[in-house]
């Protein structure tokens, strides 16, 4: 058994999008998982709701993946699920009610640093012809509005909001005209509410996308937002599961300083 390696006074995070995988790819893709550096916390994305999760569930807990958070949903959908190596969790509200499985968040208790507060998310995608966009505008506005009721539940927490959102930033390269107004709107809800792009911190210019069409326009679908930027240690995508065929999205590996609070007892920010 592999176990990733964790840097005293950081967390790692990594998103992944698991593509709903059948079992024996699920295995493969728990292994992988689990040789990762720095990979303290999985948020894993479009979970499925058959064997497929099962073994992923069970091999990532062989391997020493012990917390979970993984609410299932109410009807057959696809879900995001949070889970940590060593490192204890706690859920939370994440205010999205019945598609809170879909956005499951949780406080992340290391044992050498201040509590974190982590929101994972899968937006859903465009849909079928008879309910284009129904779902996905329903869902991010969900998001929207649980926002800054969660970002205030978490207090002094470094906070951490990621996941695949399937909407790509406003001056996306390239431009893709299939999105609208209202989903460019979605993702600069997160600025608004304070969160820098994480990815943007470290790569300011660079496309970074993170899956391909069959075509090969690339899309940068794959999101880490933080309210402490000067907290962020690195943030960037590794596009090995695309190579080697566990997915067809890229994931993303980010690390966080959780050494102290954001703010000192006398509230000044630190």
């Amino acid at each position: 058994m592999t176990t990733g390696s964790r840097s005293a006074g950081t967390l790692g995070i990594t998103l992944f999008n698991v593509q709903n995988s059948a079992p024996e790819r699920a295995r493969k893709q728990a292994a992988w998982l689990d040789g990762r550096p720095h990979s303290d916390v999985l948020v894993l994305t479009e979970v499925g709701s058959g064997p497929g999760s099962d073994a992923l569930v069970g091999e990532l807990t062989e391997r020493g993946f012990a917390h979970w958070h993984a609410p299932r949903p109410a009807a057959r959908d696809y879900r995001t699920v949070l889970a940590t190596r060593n490192t204890p969790m706690e859920p939370v509200p994440g205010g999205l009610g019945p598609l809170s499985h879909r956005g499951p968040a949780a406080r992340i208790y290391p044992a050498d640093g201040t509590p974190l507060g982590l929101w994972g998310l899968y937006v859903p995608s465009r849909g079928s012809r008879e309910r284009r966009n129904v779902d996905k505008r329903a869902f991010q506005q969900a998001v929207r509005d649980a926002l800054p009721a969660l970002l205030h539940g978490f207090a002094a927490d470094p906070v951490v909001v990621t996941g695949d959102l399937n909407v790509v930033e406003p001056d996306h390269e390239p431009a893709h005209r299939v999105f609208g107004g209202w989903e460019y709107d979605f993702y600069r809800a997160f600025g608004q509410a304070g969160l820098t792009d994480a990815v943007r911190r470290f790569a300011a210019t660079a496309p970074g996308h993170s899956w391909y069409s069959r075509t090969g326009n690339g899309f940068r679908f794959d999101h880490a937002f933080a309210n402490a930027p000067d907290r962020l240690v690195s943030c960037a995508y590794d596009h090995t599961p695309r190579r080697l065929k566990l997915s067809d999205h890229a994931c993303l590996a980010l690390r966080i300083d959780v050494t102290h609070p954001l703010h000192t007892a006398e509230g000044s920010t630190s």
